[in-house]
């Protein structure tokens, strides 16, 4: 068995990241942690510098962080289509929570 055979078989897609059917969604996650590259891409996106991120998340070293940036410039359309599922699910949550509370609300004021 060849190293890159046996990486690809415990879903390693690049160094530091792998794509589990099962673990994160099945998204990109940093290994060894639960930590998605869209979360790491998110804080860069917010202005955090990479020393910043390890503040975040102190159980990552910064090879990993460098990892998830790295997977992020080579497969952005990747990444950016789960940071939008994301963004869509939080805004669906809202408004379904906005609703539920709207009809709570006119249900005891009866």
């Amino acid at each position: 068995m060849t190293l890159e055979s046996w990486a690809k078989d415990r879903g390693y897609v690049y160094p530091h990241i792998r794509k589990v059917e099962g673990m994160c969604g099945g998204r990109p996650c940093i290994d060894g942690t639960r930590v998605r590259v869209l979360d790491i891409v998110f804080l860069q996106k917010e202005g955090y510098n990479p020393e910043q991120m390890l503040e975040q998340y102190p159980d990552l070293n910064l090879a990993q962080v460098h990892a998830a940036l790295t997977y992020y410039h080579d497969n952005p359309e990747e990444i950016d289509a789960y940071i939008a599922e994301d963004e869509a699910s939080d805004e669906k949550y809202e408004r379904d929570r906005a609703e539920f509370l709207s009809k709570r609300r006119a249900s005891t004021s009866r």
